[in-house]
């Protein structure tokens, strides 16, 4: 039951993805006719360079340039959320901090990681970038041979779903149904990698990132039927 679980225990986290290089003429030889196979399993009529801007969404071909995360305490007697990020351009030096911060305040069997579709898209995407990066895994993302109940992974797309996995329902919808502030301001997923590649704008891609974590951690006080937290509470560091 998740009103048994303790909100202090739970780091929400969002990521975000742009594809390894700017676009497909710089792709190593040896990896474009990876990504040439890949792109025809996604759509044979359309070339592999004009598919390019898919490679953020698979770990293979993508890497990471913003991690957020927060966590929900009592701020003089109220709830209040706290919002982190760590970010830049090297994908390893990311990694390494965000999973020696896990091992370091997230390591018991009563910790929970909670993203919005984490369990198919965050929590592989980082398990799978940090090995490529041949960094440690920290133990509550290492979940190969775990039993499901020693994974303690928390998804609020998998949640709303009730066992109905025909449905997908986005993080703004959520928000909106629930009365939640829309985590989405002036851009959407599918502008990272042009704001990254483009503009070079990486706090704006910061910005977007956590204020999607903020609406995953409201809408899971929803699911328990609490409040959420009001903005003025909502400290970002």
């Amino acid at each position: 039951m998740l009103n048994k679980i303790d909100l202090e225990k739970i780091l929400f986290i969002d990521i975000e993805t742009v594809s390894q290089y700017k676009n497909y003429s710089e792709i190593p030889e040896k990896m474009r006719i990876f990504w040439d196979k890949k792109a025809q399993q996604l759509d044979e009529n359309t070339l592999p360079e004009e598919q390019y801007n898919k490679a953020a969404i698979y770990a293979e071909f993508g890497k990471i340039v913003c991690i957020s995360f927060c966590y929900i305490r009592k701020n003089n007697n109220k709830l209040a959320i706290f919002v982190k990020s760590i970010f830049g351009h090297d994908e390893k030096n990311i990694l390494l901090k965000f999973n020696k911060m896990l091992d370091g305040y997230y390591n018991t069997e009563n910790h929970f990681l909670c993203a919005h579709n984490g369990k198919e898209f965050d929590f592989p995407f980082i398990a799978r970038r940090t090995l490529i990066n041949q960094l440690n895994l920290a133990t509550i993302l290492n979940t190969p041979g775990a039993k499901p109940w020693e994974i303690r992974h928390l998804d609020t797309l998998a949640l709303w779903r009730f066992g109905d996995y025909k449905n997908w329902t986005s993080l703004d919808l959520l928000a909106a149904i629930f009365d939640i502030p829309s985590p989405k301001t002036d851009i959407d997923g599918s502008m990272v990698g042009k704001i990254y590649w483009e503009n070079n704008d990486l706090e704006r891609i910061v910005k977007y990132c956590q204020q999607d974590v903020v609406a995953v951690a409201q809408i899971f006080l929803r699911y328990i039927n609490k409040t959420i937290i009001p903005e003025d509470l909502v400290f970002f560091k």
